[in-house]
């Protein structure tokens, strides 16, 4: 897939007019219908008027190539944070909600499952020694307080995720270390419920919160790898295409900033 034009077909084209004479030459073009700019993003010359003009130095950060193959994945994992962010938040509401009727919850629990018990026993289901069953009883046990404080902890837990979402979807580098630490500090918990009893579920969460630290690490050069944030800066600044143009004209090239 070449990211650069599937971009610029979903956002349309981004042309800038640089006020350095030799590198806007390069830039542009005339053609029988009027002049023409080249995009930032695809390379291709785009009639019309440039979407914007300034010194080089102020041109927008166009992401291309890699960049922006990087970014799309950054936004399916915020995706993904908000997904969680919002079940979290529905089991908060129902803890909330269990604790106010928790004496009515359990007798309606014990009726339906002595309703269920006989059909559990065709199926060959030791509903006594089943574990899901067991969790239900143990937890429907809890005390209001042990509830409000376990609804508090998921709630800050929920927070956690919605602001890993902001960060990587905004593409904010502070959003990336979050969600490295964040992800991270669970991946043991993760382990010890594997080796406890294994299920595939548990492998894929495993296996796709693992791929997702170690990407975030080597991709963005996260905690000094790879170079570190200087190595991240001069990366995003070799790939624009109005860096390589300057470099092309004979200007000199400043680092990017962020």
């Amino acid at each position: 897939m070449d990211w650069n034009l599937r971009s610029c077909g979903v956002r349309g084209h981004a042309t800038y007019a640089p006020d350095e004479p030799g590198l806007a030459a390069r830039l542009r073009v005339d053609t029988p219908i009027g002049e023409a700019w080249r995009c930032l993003r695809c390379g291709d010359f785009v009639p019309g008027e440039p979407h914007g003009s300034g010194p080089a130095d102020d041109a927008p950060e166009v992401p291309r190539g890699k960049l922006l193959r990087d970014r799309t994945i950054m936004r399916v994992l915020a995706v993904e944070r908000v997904f969680r962010g919002l079940v979290v938040l529905g089991i908060v509401y129902l803890i909330l909600r269990f604790r106010g009727s928790r004496e009515s919850v359990q007798q309606a629990f014990d009726t339906d499952l002595s309703l269920f018990r006989p059909l559990a026993d065709q199926i060959g289901w030791n509903v006594e020694s089943s574990s899901l069953v067991s969790g239900i009883d143990r937890f429907l046990g809890w005390s209001p307080t042990a509830l409000t404080w376990l609804a508090v902890a998921l709630g800050a837990y929920a927070v956690i995720e919605f602001a890993e979402a902001y960060g990587l979807w905004m593409m904010r580098r502070w959003g990336e270390y979050l969600a490295v630490v964040a992800t991270g500090l669970f991946l043991p918990i993760e382990i010890r419920e594997i080796l406890e009893r294994v299920t595939w579920l548990r492998i894929l969460l495993f296996a796709i919160n693992l791929a997702a630290v170690l990407w975030l690490l080597w991709s963005k050069r996260l905690f000094g790898i790879r170079g570190g944030g200087a190595a991240w800066r001069a990366e995003h600044h070799a790939e624009s295409l109005l860096s390589v143009e300057r470099a092309a004209a004979g200007t000199d090239v400043a680092p990017a900033r962020r």
